[in-house]
């Protein structure tokens, strides 16, 4: 009986999580064709707030934007609390595979580095881009190729 009600238990508190990305799944990218946790935490950092989260979306927007060439994929944080980042190809070669998009996230990590932030925090050689997305307390990364694929990164707050 106990094991019965904290199994219930379980399963309404993941439920929340589920149906959220459920709800993106075939609208934003389709199925979630493979996944993964991310749960290591480098240093210690000051709650995140939405405000945040949102932020950090439009920043990397804006860049993108500002560039001479086309956006090749979007950024859009989904969620009450904007939790779930996207990030979905616009075009059919820059994530043709997971590998490719995982070179573009590794990219990305290359020039985070180059923040002041973690320049000050002495990060900038071991901080990767889902040590930022943890930090800023991500519940959820999804990237796809917006077609046929799409892979979701669960961070784990320890």
């Amino acid at each position: 009986m106990m094991m019965r009600a904290l199994a219930t238990l379980i399963l309404l508190m993941a439920a929340p999580l589920a149906q959220a990305n459920e709800r993106y799944e075939g609208y934003y990218y389709p199925e979630i064709t493979s996944s993964e946790e991310f749960s290591r935490v480098i240093r210690e950092a000051p709650p995140s707030g939405k405000e945040v989260r949102v932020g950090f979306v439009t920043r990397l927007t804006v860049a993108q934007l500002a560039a001479p060439e086309s956006p090749r994929f979007v950024f859009f944080a989904k969620g009450a609390d904007a939790k779930h980042l996207n990030v979905i190809a616009l075009d059919d070669d820059v994530f043709s595979t997971l590998y490719r998009a995982r070179a573009v996230l590794a990219q990305m990590t290359s020039n985070l580095r180059n923040n002041e932030l973690f320049r000050q925090q002495n990060l900038e050689s071991v901080v990767t881009f889902y040590d930022l997305l943890q930090i800023m307390e991500f519940e959820t990364l999804v990237i796809s190729d917006g077609e046929t694929w799409a892979h979701e990164v669960t961070f784990v707050q320890n």
